[in-house]
């Protein structure tokens, strides 16, 4: 499964092929400390399979059988992967670095950061990953991007960027991390920096428009930073403790500033509302609409979950003012129950 999407950068200042090599990453001392045993550290990194039933929400979009990687983040087997991989899976199941499969729950799943976290029933037996500080990642860093499969799995990259990310999935970051050149198995690999430390989980596999260089292929990171605040909910009650976003149910694109609809949720609220793809979005709540983000933080900022999002849509050639009653995505999905 590869999720595709194009970012747009203005600056580049790095040559970003520069080479790494895993032993310079852990052997030469970071800040003045010895660093562990990196095949340790790699033992964090596991495999995940979930099967998702062909009802759910997004087995249409993301598929019902999904491969990838997740990271032990704690002695108690919580697991760190990005969410689209386990979102509404009936079935997950964790390979440790041994190869021996152990099955595992969803415990929770971020909206905002597109981050899932998973619980295995037995423990694997391995030291956990020590999260880092991904504010302290920089343009130009050199950084490693593992995979499931120990050294084989492990690629040295480059920080190309550190910007805004909009997705087309109702989904904004505001400093997402984007390395280069990208590594195949992206999906929950981890993005580890030179202290051994876990910085970002793998996303996307996306080119990124760089000036004078053209499209330039990279993979996106989600900062580790956003899961701290977090943590404690996700584990307690699977869901972040901050108010719902309003979620509308549209996939949108940009094109020449406008915000164009390609589809809506099925029995989403845009779909209720009679949002259909093709229409323009125009304006929210009586404001210019500027730009896929802005549409976001125009929407986002009317309220919480449940209000009314007044839009103003042109629909073929006429121009109509629709309200959408947003919902919580959340509770949109089918998410199944231990």
């Amino acid at each position: 499964m590869k999720i595709w999407t194009t970012c747009h950068c203005s600056r580049f200042g790095v040559k970003f092929f520069l080479p790494v090599i895993l032993a310079v990453m852990f052997v030469i001392p970071y800040q003045g400390q010895a660093q562990e045993d990196p095949e340790e550290i790699l033992k964090a990194i596991t495999k995940i399979r979930a099967t998702i039933p062909d009802n759910a929400r997004t087995a249409k979009s993301l598929g019902t059988e999904r491969e990838g990687n997740g990271v032990v983040i704690d002695s108690n087997g919580h697991i760190l992967t990005i969410g689209y991989l386990v979102i509404e899976a009936e079935t997950i199941e964790v390979s440790d670095p041994a190869g021996n499969v152990v099955k595992a729950i969803n415990v929770g799943y971020d909206q905002s950061s597109g981050l899932g976290l998973l619980k295995t029933r037995t423990s694997l037996n391995v030291s956990p990953m020590k999260l880092g500080n991904s504010s302290e990642i920089n343009v130009g860093d050199p950084v490693l991007v593992a995979g499931y499969g120990g050294v084989d799995a492990v690629q040295g990259a480059t920080v190309i960027l550190r910007d805004e990310f909009t997705g087309y999935w109702e989904y904004l970051l505001e400093k997402a991390i984007f390395t280069t050149p990208p590594h195949r198995n992206y999906g929950g690999a981890a993005l580890i920096g030179r202290s051994g430390d876990l910085m970002g989980i793998g996303s996307l596999l996306t080119p990124v428009n760089v000036e004078s260089y053209g499209l330039v292929p990279c993979n996106m990171f989600v900062p580790i930073d956003l899961i701290k605040p977090i943590l404690a909910d996700l584990i307690l009650m699977g869901r972040s403790s901050r108010p719902p976003r309003p979620w509308l149910g549209v996939y949108a694109e940009e094109g020449h500033g406008r915000v164009f609809i390609t589809r809506v949720s099925s029995h989403g609220p845009a779909e209720k509302a009679g949002l259909k793809a093709g229409d323009i979005v125009l304006g929210v709540n009586d404001q210019d609409v500027k730009g896929l983000a802005d549409f976001y933080r125009k929407v986002w900022g009317i309220g919480v979950s449940g209000v009314d999002v007044p839009l103003k849509i042109l629909q073929g050639t006429r121009i109509k003012d629709i309200i959408v009653r947003s919902e919580d995505h959340f509770s949109y999905l089918r998410i199944q129950k231990e």
